[in-house]
Protein backbone atom coordinates (compact mmCIF):
# COMPACT_ATOMS: atom_id res chain seq x y z
CA UNK A 1 0.00 0.00 0.00
CA UNK A 2 1.31 3.51 -0.78
CA UNK A 3 2.13 6.06 1.31
CA UNK A 4 -1.03 8.29 0.26
CA UNK A 5 -3.26 5.36 1.01
CA UNK A 6 -1.24 3.53 4.01
CA UNK A 7 -3.87 4.31 6.71
CA UNK A 8 -6.47 2.05 4.20
CA UNK A 9 -6.21 -0.91 6.16
CA UNK A 10 -8.44 -3.50 4.60
CA UNK A 11 -11.05 -3.45 6.76
CA UNK A 12 -12.15 -0.14 5.99
CA UNK A 13 -11.50 -0.79 2.70
CA UNK A 14 -14.11 -3.71 2.53
CA UNK A 15 -16.74 -1.26 4.83
CA UNK A 16 -16.92 0.43 1.15
CA UNK A 17 -16.39 -2.40 -1.28
CA UNK A 18 -19.11 -5.13 0.44
CA UNK A 19 -22.33 -2.60 0.61
CA UNK A 20 -21.22 -0.85 -2.66
CA UNK A 21 -21.07 -3.97 -4.40
CA UNK A 22 -24.41 -5.14 -3.40
CA UNK A 23 -25.57 -1.77 -4.27
CA UNK A 24 -24.10 -1.73 -7.56
CA UNK A 25 -25.95 -5.24 -8.07
CA UNK A 26 -29.39 -4.37 -7.37
CA UNK A 27 -29.48 -1.67 -9.15
CA UNK A 28 -27.47 -1.89 -11.93
CA UNK A 29 -27.10 -5.24 -13.01
CA UNK A 30 -29.42 -6.28 -15.41
CA UNK A 31 -30.37 -10.51 -15.14
CA UNK A 32 -32.63 -12.71 -16.46
CA UNK A 33 -36.07 -13.18 -15.18
CA UNK A 34 -39.25 -15.02 -16.65
CA UNK A 35 -38.21 -14.72 -20.39
CA UNK A 36 -36.96 -10.58 -19.97
CA UNK A 37 -33.93 -9.14 -18.67
CA UNK A 38 -34.49 -7.30 -15.08
CA UNK A 39 -32.89 -5.57 -12.15
CA UNK A 40 -32.67 -7.04 -8.52
CA UNK A 41 -34.40 -3.99 -7.43
CA UNK A 42 -36.90 -4.70 -10.01
CA UNK A 43 -37.63 -8.22 -9.41
CA UNK A 44 -38.04 -6.96 -5.47
CA UNK A 45 -40.42 -4.83 -6.14
CA UNK A 46 -41.88 -6.53 -8.68
CA UNK A 47 -42.89 -9.16 -6.24
CA UNK A 48 -43.84 -6.60 -3.41
CA UNK A 49 -46.09 -4.96 -6.02
CA UNK A 50 -47.94 -9.07 -6.58
CA UNK A 51 -47.69 -9.17 -3.09
CA UNK A 52 -49.74 -5.98 -1.85
CA UNK A 53 -51.87 -6.26 -4.79
CA UNK A 54 -55.43 -7.17 -3.09
CA UNK A 55 -55.20 -4.55 -0.31
CA UNK A 56 -53.61 -2.21 -2.77
CA UNK A 57 -56.86 -0.14 -3.55
CA UNK A 58 -57.71 -0.06 0.05
CA UNK A 59 -53.84 0.91 1.27
CA UNK A 60 -53.59 3.35 -1.25
CA UNK A 61 -57.01 5.21 -0.74
CA UNK A 62 -56.52 5.41 3.39
CA UNK A 63 -52.87 6.93 2.57
CA UNK A 64 -54.78 9.57 0.47
CA UNK A 65 -57.06 10.05 2.77
CA UNK A 66 -54.90 10.48 5.87
CA UNK A 67 -52.90 12.91 3.55
CA UNK A 68 -55.63 15.41 2.97
CA UNK A 69 -57.22 15.24 6.33
CA UNK A 70 -54.07 15.84 8.48
CA UNK A 71 -52.66 18.41 6.03
CA UNK A 72 -56.45 20.57 5.73
CA UNK A 73 -56.20 19.94 10.19
CA UNK A 74 -52.65 20.98 9.64
CA UNK A 75 -52.93 23.94 7.20
CA UNK A 76 -56.37 25.05 9.17
CA UNK A 77 -55.93 24.22 12.75
CA UNK A 78 -52.24 24.20 13.46
CA UNK A 79 -51.86 21.50 16.55
CA UNK A 80 -48.69 21.73 17.80
CA UNK A 81 -47.91 17.75 17.89
CA UNK A 82 -47.74 18.08 13.87
CA UNK A 83 -46.13 21.84 13.85
CA UNK A 84 -43.76 21.24 16.59
CA UNK A 85 -42.87 17.57 15.41
CA UNK A 86 -40.16 17.38 12.43
CA UNK A 87 -41.40 14.50 10.39
CA UNK A 88 -44.82 15.20 10.49
CA UNK A 89 -44.67 18.74 9.86
CA UNK A 90 -42.67 17.70 6.99
CA UNK A 91 -45.68 15.31 6.09
CA UNK A 92 -48.63 17.30 6.62
CA UNK A 93 -47.33 21.15 6.29
CA UNK A 94 -48.00 22.01 2.58
CA UNK A 95 -48.86 24.99 0.46
CA UNK A 96 -52.11 25.93 -0.87
CA UNK A 97 -51.66 24.98 -4.25
CA UNK A 98 -51.03 21.18 -3.26
CA UNK A 99 -53.24 20.99 -0.52
CA UNK A 100 -55.78 21.27 -3.04
CA UNK A 101 -54.77 18.92 -5.26
CA UNK A 102 -54.42 16.21 -1.78
CA UNK A 103 -58.20 16.88 -1.52
CA UNK A 104 -58.62 16.36 -5.12
CA UNK A 105 -56.47 13.19 -4.84
CA UNK A 106 -58.59 12.04 -1.90
CA UNK A 107 -61.95 12.30 -3.66
CA UNK A 108 -60.95 10.70 -6.73
CA UNK A 109 -59.41 7.35 -4.65
CA UNK A 110 -62.62 7.19 -2.77
CA UNK A 111 -64.67 7.29 -6.10
CA UNK A 112 -62.32 5.01 -8.05
CA UNK A 113 -62.28 2.50 -4.78
CA UNK A 114 -65.91 2.70 -3.87
CA UNK A 115 -66.47 2.20 -8.14
CA UNK A 116 -69.33 5.27 -7.95
CA UNK A 117 -69.05 8.44 -9.60
CA UNK A 118 -68.93 9.79 -12.73
CA UNK A 119 -67.18 7.06 -15.55
CA UNK A 120 -65.10 9.50 -16.21
CA UNK A 121 -63.10 9.14 -13.46
CA UNK A 122 -63.41 6.45 -12.33
CA UNK A 123 -62.83 4.70 -15.43
CA UNK A 124 -59.98 1.92 -16.07
CA UNK A 125 -58.96 4.62 -18.61
CA UNK A 126 -58.51 7.29 -16.08
CA UNK A 127 -58.68 7.23 -12.12
CA UNK A 128 -58.86 3.19 -12.63
CA UNK A 129 -55.81 3.21 -14.34
CA UNK A 130 -53.82 6.09 -11.45
CA UNK A 131 -55.02 3.86 -9.15
CA UNK A 132 -53.23 0.40 -10.64
CA UNK A 133 -50.08 2.37 -11.34
CA UNK A 134 -49.87 3.95 -7.90
CA UNK A 135 -49.85 0.38 -6.54
CA UNK A 136 -46.30 -0.48 -8.43
CA UNK A 137 -45.19 2.83 -7.75
CA UNK A 138 -45.45 2.33 -3.82
CA UNK A 139 -43.69 -0.70 -4.17
CA UNK A 140 -40.70 0.45 -5.82
CA UNK A 141 -40.45 3.52 -3.31
CA UNK A 142 -40.69 0.94 -0.86
CA UNK A 143 -37.56 -1.40 -1.54
CA UNK A 144 -36.21 2.13 -3.47
CA UNK A 145 -35.93 3.68 0.10
CA UNK A 146 -34.35 0.80 1.96
CA UNK A 147 -31.84 0.00 -0.49
CA UNK A 148 -31.01 3.62 -1.80
CA UNK A 149 -28.51 4.04 1.00
CA UNK A 150 -26.05 0.83 -0.71
CA UNK A 151 -25.42 3.17 -3.08
CA UNK A 152 -25.26 6.96 -1.27
CA UNK A 153 -23.77 6.00 2.03
CA UNK A 154 -20.98 3.68 1.52
CA UNK A 155 -18.91 5.29 -1.05
CA UNK A 156 -19.46 4.06 -4.59
CA UNK A 157 -21.06 7.25 -6.16
CA UNK A 158 -17.75 8.99 -4.52
CA UNK A 159 -15.38 6.59 -5.93
CA UNK A 160 -16.85 6.69 -9.41
CA UNK A 161 -17.40 10.52 -9.27
CA UNK A 162 -13.73 11.22 -9.46
CA UNK A 163 -12.59 8.53 -11.02
CA UNK A 164 -14.90 9.77 -14.28
CA UNK A 165 -15.54 13.18 -13.60
CA UNK A 166 -13.27 14.12 -16.53
CA UNK A 167 -15.39 12.18 -19.23
CA UNK A 168 -18.74 13.92 -17.45
CA UNK A 169 -17.56 17.44 -16.95
CA UNK A 170 -16.89 18.54 -20.17
CA UNK A 171 -19.67 16.55 -21.71
CA UNK A 172 -22.49 16.81 -20.12
CA UNK A 173 -20.97 19.72 -17.30
CA UNK A 174 -22.24 17.85 -14.54
CA UNK A 175 -20.32 16.22 -11.67
CA UNK A 176 -18.54 12.57 -11.95
CA UNK A 177 -21.20 11.21 -9.23
CA UNK A 178 -23.89 11.97 -12.07
CA UNK A 179 -23.28 9.43 -14.02
CA UNK A 180 -24.48 6.54 -11.08
CA UNK A 181 -28.07 8.42 -11.51
CA UNK A 182 -27.83 7.71 -15.34
CA UNK A 183 -27.19 4.08 -15.00
CA UNK A 184 -29.34 3.41 -12.00
CA UNK A 185 -32.45 4.87 -13.82
CA UNK A 186 -31.52 3.35 -17.20
CA UNK A 187 -31.30 -0.36 -16.68
CA UNK A 188 -33.92 0.45 -13.75
CA UNK A 189 -36.06 2.94 -12.87
CA UNK A 190 -36.66 6.38 -13.52
CA UNK A 191 -38.23 6.98 -10.30
CA UNK A 192 -35.68 5.25 -8.45
CA UNK A 193 -32.99 7.93 -10.36
CA UNK A 194 -35.65 10.78 -9.34
CA UNK A 195 -35.71 9.89 -5.90
CA UNK A 196 -31.66 9.62 -6.11
CA UNK A 197 -31.11 12.73 -7.58
CA UNK A 198 -33.50 14.59 -5.12
CA UNK A 199 -31.79 13.36 -2.21
CA UNK A 200 -27.79 14.20 -3.48
CA UNK A 201 -28.94 17.20 -4.10
CA UNK A 202 -30.54 17.87 -0.31
CA UNK A 203 -27.23 16.33 0.80
CA UNK A 204 -25.02 19.28 -0.88
CA UNK A 205 -23.81 17.24 -4.00
CA UNK A 206 -25.73 18.85 -6.78
CA UNK A 207 -26.28 22.49 -7.40
CA UNK A 208 -29.64 23.18 -8.77
CA UNK A 209 -28.70 23.80 -12.20
CA UNK A 210 -27.13 20.00 -12.06
CA UNK A 211 -30.17 18.56 -10.15
CA UNK A 212 -32.82 19.54 -12.61
CA UNK A 213 -30.12 18.51 -15.60
CA UNK A 214 -30.02 15.03 -14.37
CA UNK A 215 -34.08 14.58 -13.25
CA UNK A 216 -35.21 16.28 -16.51
CA UNK A 217 -32.74 14.83 -18.63
CA UNK A 218 -30.23 11.68 -17.45
CA UNK A 219 -33.32 9.87 -16.02
CA UNK A 220 -34.40 7.05 -18.53
CA UNK A 221 -36.76 4.07 -18.42
CA UNK A 222 -36.08 1.06 -17.84
CA UNK A 223 -35.19 -1.50 -20.14
CA UNK A 224 -37.87 -4.13 -19.27
CA UNK A 225 -40.00 -1.08 -19.60
CA UNK A 226 -38.31 -0.39 -23.51
CA UNK A 227 -39.27 -3.62 -24.34
CA UNK A 228 -43.03 -2.96 -23.42
CA UNK A 229 -43.31 0.31 -25.55
CA UNK A 230 -41.58 -1.59 -28.60
CA UNK A 231 -43.98 -4.67 -27.90
CA UNK A 232 -46.95 -2.06 -28.43
CA UNK A 233 -45.86 -0.54 -31.11
CA UNK A 234 -45.22 -3.64 -33.24
CA UNK A 235 -41.56 -2.71 -33.95
CA UNK A 236 -40.60 -5.23 -31.15
CA UNK A 237 -38.94 -7.10 -34.11
CA UNK A 238 -36.77 -4.21 -34.45
CA UNK A 239 -35.79 -3.21 -30.81
CA UNK A 240 -31.23 -3.58 -30.93
CA UNK A 241 -31.62 -0.33 -33.17
CA UNK A 242 -34.75 0.88 -31.37
CA UNK A 243 -32.14 0.98 -28.21
CA UNK A 244 -29.40 2.31 -29.91
CA UNK A 245 -31.11 4.94 -30.95
CA UNK A 246 -32.87 5.79 -27.51
CA UNK A 247 -29.37 6.25 -26.19
CA UNK A 248 -28.06 8.11 -29.10
CA UNK A 249 -30.48 10.51 -29.00
CA UNK A 250 -30.70 10.44 -24.91
CA UNK A 251 -27.09 11.53 -24.85
CA UNK A 252 -27.12 14.03 -27.82
CA UNK A 253 -30.11 15.58 -26.64
CA UNK A 254 -28.39 16.15 -22.91
CA UNK A 255 -25.18 18.03 -24.60
CA UNK A 256 -27.40 20.11 -26.27
CA UNK A 257 -29.90 20.75 -23.57
CA UNK A 258 -27.00 21.59 -20.63
CA UNK A 259 -25.51 24.64 -22.98
CA UNK A 260 -28.81 26.41 -23.69
CA UNK A 261 -31.72 27.85 -21.72
CA UNK A 262 -33.87 27.15 -19.56
CA UNK A 263 -30.82 24.65 -18.65
CA UNK A 264 -28.13 26.82 -18.30
CA UNK A 265 -30.21 29.81 -16.81
CA UNK A 266 -30.64 27.95 -13.52
CA UNK A 267 -28.22 29.09 -10.63
CA UNK A 268 -24.92 26.99 -10.04
CA UNK A 269 -25.43 27.47 -6.58
CA UNK A 270 -25.85 24.24 -3.83
CA UNK A 271 -28.74 23.73 -1.67
CA UNK A 272 -28.64 26.37 0.61
CA UNK A 273 -29.81 24.29 3.98
CA UNK A 274 -26.31 22.18 3.64
CA UNK A 275 -24.16 23.64 1.56
CA UNK A 276 -21.48 22.32 -1.23
CA UNK A 277 -20.49 18.82 0.05
CA UNK A 278 -18.88 17.18 -2.74
CA UNK A 279 -15.34 17.67 -3.89
CA UNK A 280 -14.03 15.62 -6.58
CA UNK A 281 -10.48 17.36 -7.36
CA UNK A 282 -7.85 14.84 -6.06
CA UNK A 283 -5.14 17.12 -4.19
CA UNK A 284 -1.44 17.76 -5.35
CA UNK A 285 0.27 14.51 -4.73
CA UNK A 286 -2.32 12.19 -5.33
CA UNK A 287 -3.61 10.18 -8.36
CA UNK A 288 -7.04 10.29 -9.18
CA UNK A 289 -7.87 6.56 -8.11
CA UNK A 290 -6.04 6.89 -4.90
CA UNK A 291 -8.29 10.37 -4.03
CA UNK A 292 -11.93 8.33 -4.92
CA UNK A 293 -10.45 5.10 -2.80
CA UNK A 294 -9.73 7.78 0.20
CA UNK A 295 -13.18 9.42 -0.73
CA UNK A 296 -15.21 6.18 -0.56
CA UNK A 297 -13.32 4.75 2.03
CA UNK A 298 -14.33 8.13 4.46
CA UNK A 299 -17.84 8.19 3.13
CA UNK A 300 -18.50 4.60 4.16
CA UNK A 301 -16.54 4.89 7.58
CA UNK A 302 -20.06 8.21 8.52
CA UNK A 303 -22.36 5.72 7.12
CA UNK A 304 -25.39 5.42 9.61
CA UNK A 305 -25.54 1.39 11.32
CA UNK A 306 -28.54 -0.48 10.57
CA UNK A 307 -31.08 1.47 13.06
CA UNK A 308 -29.69 4.74 11.34
CA UNK A 309 -30.37 2.68 8.14
CA UNK A 310 -33.52 1.48 8.48
CA UNK A 311 -34.66 5.07 9.47
CA UNK A 312 -33.52 7.04 6.74
CA UNK A 313 -35.56 4.62 5.09
CA UNK A 314 -39.24 4.85 6.69
CA UNK A 315 -38.50 8.70 6.64
CA UNK A 316 -37.95 8.75 3.03
CA UNK A 317 -40.78 6.68 1.98
CA UNK A 318 -43.31 7.93 4.40
CA UNK A 319 -42.85 11.55 2.80
CA UNK A 320 -42.74 9.94 -1.00
CA UNK A 321 -46.23 8.39 -0.27
CA UNK A 322 -47.63 10.64 1.63
CA UNK A 323 -46.74 13.78 -0.42
CA UNK A 324 -46.13 11.87 -3.88
CA UNK A 325 -49.57 9.66 -3.70
CA UNK A 326 -52.09 11.85 -3.87
CA UNK A 327 -50.72 14.21 -6.07
CA UNK A 328 -49.96 11.31 -8.84
CA UNK A 329 -53.49 10.40 -8.31
CA UNK A 330 -54.93 13.78 -9.22
CA UNK A 331 -52.77 15.22 -11.52
CA UNK A 332 -52.55 12.00 -13.61
CA UNK A 333 -55.79 11.35 -13.14
CA UNK A 334 -56.78 15.02 -14.57
CA UNK A 335 -54.10 14.55 -17.20
CA UNK A 336 -55.96 10.97 -18.30
CA UNK A 337 -59.19 12.98 -18.74
CA UNK A 338 -57.80 15.54 -20.56
CA UNK A 339 -56.06 13.08 -23.21
CA UNK A 340 -59.24 10.28 -22.95
CA UNK A 341 -62.45 12.77 -23.18
CA UNK A 342 -61.29 16.04 -24.69
CA UNK A 343 -59.70 16.97 -28.08
CA UNK A 344 -57.27 19.69 -26.31
CA UNK A 345 -53.75 17.14 -27.10
CA UNK A 346 -55.36 17.13 -30.62
CA UNK A 347 -55.36 21.28 -31.18
CA UNK A 348 -52.17 21.66 -29.02
CA UNK A 349 -50.42 19.25 -31.16
CA UNK A 350 -51.23 20.75 -34.40
CA UNK A 351 -47.47 22.59 -34.69
CA UNK A 352 -45.93 19.21 -34.25
CA UNK A 353 -48.23 17.96 -37.31
CA UNK A 354 -46.50 19.95 -39.48
CA UNK A 355 -42.62 20.00 -37.46
CA UNK A 356 -43.42 15.83 -38.50
CA UNK A 357 -44.35 16.28 -41.88
CA UNK A 358 -41.25 18.36 -42.56
CA UNK A 359 -39.44 15.99 -41.09
CA UNK A 360 -40.62 13.51 -44.13
CA UNK A 361 -43.00 11.15 -41.82
CA UNK A 362 -46.42 9.86 -42.73
CA UNK A 363 -49.03 10.07 -41.04
CA UNK A 364 -47.91 13.07 -39.27
CA UNK A 365 -50.97 14.74 -37.85
CA UNK A 366 -52.51 11.70 -36.74
CA UNK A 367 -49.23 10.85 -35.14
CA UNK A 368 -48.99 14.53 -33.70
CA UNK A 369 -50.92 14.25 -30.36
CA UNK A 370 -48.65 11.80 -29.34
CA UNK A 371 -45.54 13.85 -29.74
CA UNK A 372 -47.24 15.68 -26.38
CA UNK A 373 -49.32 13.61 -24.34
CA UNK A 374 -46.17 11.87 -23.19
CA UNK A 375 -46.28 14.97 -20.43
CA UNK A 376 -49.31 13.37 -18.72
CA UNK A 377 -48.48 9.74 -18.79
CA UNK A 378 -45.40 7.54 -20.32
CA UNK A 379 -47.91 4.77 -21.61
CA UNK A 380 -50.44 7.12 -23.65
CA UNK A 381 -48.16 7.78 -26.92
CA UNK A 382 -47.73 4.07 -27.45
CA UNK A 383 -51.60 4.01 -27.02
CA UNK A 384 -52.61 6.71 -29.12
CA UNK A 385 -49.75 5.52 -31.90
CA UNK A 386 -50.80 1.52 -32.17
CA UNK A 387 -53.00 2.08 -34.92
CA UNK A 388 -50.71 4.32 -36.70
CA UNK A 389 -49.95 2.29 -40.57
CA UNK A 390 -46.48 3.47 -41.08
CA UNK A 391 -44.07 1.53 -39.53
CA UNK A 392 -41.31 4.07 -39.35
CA UNK A 393 -43.81 6.80 -38.07
CA UNK A 394 -44.80 4.34 -34.65
CA UNK A 395 -41.14 3.65 -34.42
CA UNK A 396 -40.14 6.96 -34.62
CA UNK A 397 -42.75 7.82 -31.53
CA UNK A 398 -42.00 5.20 -29.60
CA UNK A 399 -38.07 6.20 -29.08
CA UNK A 400 -39.78 10.10 -28.92
CA UNK A 401 -41.75 8.86 -25.68
CA UNK A 402 -39.13 6.60 -24.20
CA UNK A 403 -36.46 9.94 -24.39
CA UNK A 404 -39.22 12.40 -23.59
CA UNK A 405 -39.66 11.18 -19.87
CA UNK A 406 -40.92 14.32 -18.08
CA UNK A 407 -44.61 12.44 -17.27
CA UNK A 408 -46.67 14.39 -15.09
CA UNK A 409 -48.43 10.57 -13.86
CA UNK A 410 -44.98 10.15 -11.98
CA UNK A 411 -41.66 11.81 -12.73
CA UNK A 412 -42.86 15.32 -13.05
CA UNK A 413 -44.75 15.54 -9.59
CA UNK A 414 -41.87 13.93 -8.01
CA UNK A 415 -39.59 16.57 -9.45
CA UNK A 416 -41.86 19.49 -8.50
CA UNK A 417 -42.71 17.96 -5.36
CA UNK A 418 -38.73 17.94 -4.30
CA UNK A 419 -36.92 21.08 -3.33
CA UNK A 420 -35.40 21.55 -6.53
CA UNK A 421 -36.16 25.31 -7.74
CA UNK A 422 -38.29 24.02 -10.68
CA UNK A 423 -41.93 24.60 -11.14
CA UNK A 424 -45.00 23.04 -13.72
CA UNK A 425 -43.97 25.94 -16.50
CA UNK A 426 -40.23 24.92 -15.91
CA UNK A 427 -40.52 21.07 -16.98
CA UNK A 428 -43.57 21.96 -19.52
CA UNK A 429 -40.82 23.93 -21.49
CA UNK A 430 -38.01 21.69 -21.02
CA UNK A 431 -39.81 18.92 -22.08
CA UNK A 432 -41.38 20.52 -25.59
CA UNK A 433 -37.91 21.71 -25.96
CA UNK A 434 -36.35 18.07 -25.48
CA UNK A 435 -39.06 17.01 -28.04
CA UNK A 436 -38.01 19.67 -30.77
CA UNK A 437 -34.47 18.89 -30.09
CA UNK A 438 -35.03 14.72 -29.80
CA UNK A 439 -37.04 14.63 -33.08
CA UNK A 440 -34.94 15.60 -35.76
CA UNK A 441 -32.33 13.52 -34.36
CA UNK A 442 -34.69 9.96 -34.32
CA UNK A 443 -35.78 11.07 -37.55
CA UNK A 444 -31.97 11.06 -38.79
CA UNK A 445 -30.92 7.76 -37.11
CA UNK A 446 -34.17 5.98 -38.16
CA UNK A 447 -33.09 6.58 -41.65
CA UNK A 448 -29.31 5.85 -41.50
CA UNK A 449 -30.62 2.56 -40.20
CA UNK A 450 -33.05 1.71 -43.03
CA UNK A 451 -35.85 1.60 -41.12
CA UNK A 452 -39.00 2.07 -43.37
Amino acid sequence: MNENNKNLDNKRIMKFLIPSIIGVFLFLCPVPWKGSINIPIGIISEWLAATIKPIAPILITTVILISAIFSIITTFMKPKLIIENKLLSRLFITSNFYLIFRIIGALVAVLVFTKSGPEFITSGDTGGTMMSLLATLIAWFFAASFLIPLLMDYGIMDYTGTIIRNFTKPLFKLPGRSAIDLVASWVGNCNVGVVLTTTQYEQGYYTDREAITIATCFSAVSLPFCLVIAAMLKVDHLFIPFYIILAITGILSVVIMTRIPPLSKYHNKYYAKVGKQINEEEPAGMTKSQWALQLAVSKAETAPGLGGTLYKGVDMFLGIIFALTPLVMSFGTIALILATYTPIFDWLSLPFGYYLQLLGLEEAFAAAPATIVGFTDMFIPAILAANIVSLKTRFVIGVLSLVQIIYMTEVGTLIITSKMPIDFKGLLIIFLEKTIIALPIIVLLTNLFGIA
